[in-house]
C-alpha cells in the first residue's frame, strides 16, 4: 500500500512539475513542490512575495526561497491540522482579509491601483487571501498546539540565567512605570448643537443626490476611513462600541441614511454597503464637539489643583484617579498604565505615546508633572493630563531582579522553538516530500526537504 502510494505521488510530480501551460511556451502556473498531498504553487510564491513587498517586508536572503520553506512547513502542519480536527472560526478569517484588504488599498493608494498592481480584482484578492489567512490561522493554532505543554520551573530559569553568558543576555533598555490622570474639557451644549445641525445637512444632501462617500472623503473625522468615504469594511458586532452598532445592524436600505448616532468618538450618521451574517459594512461620517477656549482652561485649572494636592498629600494619586480621571481605562486603578504588548506595568520608551514620553523622560522617580495638553490616541479628543514616574529602571543587562518575566520568556521561547524545530524534523522523515529541481539550491533551514 505504502509503495503503491508512493509510485501515485510520483505519477502526479511528473504530470505536475512541468507546469500547466497553454501552447507551448507561456506557464500560467507550476507545482514546484508537494508536501505529503499537498502542492505549492510557483503562484502562490508569487502572491506572497507581492504581499511581501507591499508590507515592506525586508529579508537578507532569497526571500523567495523563504517564502516556499515557509508555505512547505506549513503544509506539514495543516496536515497535521486535518488528522487532529483542529478548525478556525470564518468570522475571524473574514475579519482579518477585511482589515488586510483594507491596509492593502492605503499602500497602493485605491482600490483600483491595488488591482491594477496585483492585476486581479478585488473580489480575486479577497478570495485568494481568505484561504491564505485560514491557512495561517490554522498553522499558528496548530504550532501552539505543539508546544502548548511548555512550562519552565522557577529551578529552571534559575539555571538558565546562570549557565547563559553574560554578553549573550539581552540589554534592556531604560524601563518606565507611571501612572496618569486625565481631565477632558466640557463640550458647550450649542457646539453639540452645532455638530448635529451639520450633520443633519448632510443627511440632507444625501437625500437631494450627493454621494454620501463624497462627503465622507470631505469631512469626516475618522482618520481610518475618511480617505475610503467613510467605509468600515465588513466587520462583526463585537468589533464595533454599542452604540454604533445597534444602529448599523438596524439599516435595510442602502439609499437611506442612518439617525444621528452619539458615541464615545462623537457624532455619527452611516449608510449600509453591505452585510453578510453577522458582519456589516457601512460608511459613515463623524463629527467630533470641540472644546472652547475657556473650557480648555477651565480644564487645565483642574488638573493643576489635583497636581498641588497629591504633591501636598492632602489625596492620593490613586484616589484622585479614581474621583476625577476622565481616562477610563487606567481610573480604576488608580492611574497605573498597563503595557498592553507585555501586560505588564513596564514601558520602554519608544512604547509611550511621545507626548507623554517627553514629560517622563525629565522627572524624577516619585515626581508628580505639571499639566500638560495632549490627544487622547484612542479617542482623537484633548485632554489634560498630570502624570507620575512611579519607577524608572536604567539601561542594563537582563538580571533576576528586575526582568524576571524577561528571563522566563526567554527560556520559554527556547523551549518552544527546540521543540517545534524537532517536530519538524521527525513530520519531514514521516512525509512525502518532492521539490522541483530549480528550486533545490535554496539555503533552507531544514534540511529534510531535499531526499
Amino acid at each position: 500500500m505504502q509503495l503503491r502510494n508512493h509510485l501515485l505521488k510520483t505519477l502526479l510530480i511528473l504530470f505536475l512539475f512541468p507546469a500547466f501551460v497553454t501552447g507551448q511556451s507561456n506557464v500560467i502556473d507550476q507545482v514546484i513542490a508537494v508536501i505529503g498531498d499537498e502542492p505549492v504553487l510557483k503562484s502562490d510564491i508569487e502572491f506572497q512575495h507581492q504581499q511581501a513587498l507591499m508590507q515592506g517586508v525586508e529579508y537578507a536572503g532569497d526571500m523567495k526561497c523563504h517564502i516556499l520553506e515557509q508555505m512547505m512547513i506549513q503544509n506539514l502542519l495543516l496536515e497535521q491540522a486535518k488528522l487532529d480536527s483542529v478548525e478556525v472560526s470564518e468570522n475571524q478569517v473574514l475579519s482579518t482579509v477585511d482589515r488586510q484588504i483594507n491596509t492593502f488599498i492605503n499602500r497602493a493608494g485605491s482600490r483600483d491601483k491595488l488591482e491594477e498592481w496585483l492585476n486581479k480584482s478585488i473580489l480575486k484578492i479577497k478570495e485568494e487571501q481568505r484561504e491564505l489567512v485560514r491557512n495561517q490561522m490554522l498553522t499558528q493554532q496548530m504550532r501552539q498546539e505543539i508546544t502548548k505543554e511548555i512550562a519552565v520551573t522557577p529551578m529552571e530559569i534559575r539555571r538558565f540565567f546562570r549557565e547563559t553568558p553574560k554578553d549573550s543576555l539581552p540589554q534592556m533598555p531604560a524601563q518606565y512605570e507611571y501612572q496618569k490622570i486625565a481631565v477632558t474639557p466640557k463640550v458647550s451644549r450649542d457646539e453639540i448643537d452645532r455638530v448635529k445641525s451639520r450633520l443633519r445637512d448632510f443627511q440632507r444632501q444625501v437625500r437631494e443626490g450627493r454621494d454620501f462617500a463624497t462627503l465622507a472623503v470631505l469631512y469626516s473625522e475618522d482618520p481610518n476611513s475618511a480617505a475610503r468615504g467613510g467605509e468600515l469594511g465588513l466587520t462583526p458586532r463585537a468589533n464595533l462600541v454599542p452604540e454604533f452598532a445597534q444602529v448599523a445592524f438596524n439599516l435595510r436600505d442602502k439609499e437611506k441614511v442612518s439617525k444621528i448616532v452619539e458615541t464615545e468618538f462623537g457624532f455619527h450618521i452611516m449608510q449600509l454597503v453591505d452585510r453578510q451574517g453577522d458582519r456589516i459594512n457601512v460608511r459613515h461620517i463623524l463629527l467630533k464637539p470641540k472644546a472652547s477656549g475657556e473650557a480648555k482652561e477651565e480644564a487645565r485649572e483642574v488638573a493643576d489643583s489635583l497636581a498641588s494636592l497629591i504633591r501636598k498629600d492632602s489625596i492620593s494619586f490613586e484616589d484622585a484617579a479614581l474621583r476625577y480621571s476622565m481616562d477610563k481605562d487606567t481610573r480604576a486603578s488608580g492611574g497605573h498604565v498597563i503595557n498592553p504588548q507585555t501586560q505588564s506595568t513596564k514601558f520602554e520608551l519608544p512604547q509611550i505615546q511621545p507626548s507623554i514620553a517627553q514629560v517622563l523622560e525629565k522627572m524624577g522617580q516619585g515626581e508628580i508633572s505639571d499639566p500638560f495638553l495632549m490627544k487622547d490616541q484612542r479617542l482623537g479628543v484633548d485632554q489634560y493630563t498630570i502624570v507620575r514616574l512611579v519607577r524608572k529602571t536604567p539601561p542594563h543587562k537582563a538580571n533576576m531582579v528586575d526582568d524576571y518575566q524577561t528571563i522566563k520568556s526567554l527560556l520559554e521561547n527556547k523551549k518552544r522553538e527546540e521543540t517545534f524545530n524537532n517536530w519538524i524534523k521527525n513530520k519531514q522523515d514521516e512525509t512525502y516530500i518532492s521539490l522541483s529541481g530549480e528550486w533545490r539550491n535554496c539555503e533552507f533551514e531544514f534540511k529534510g526537504w531535499i531526499k
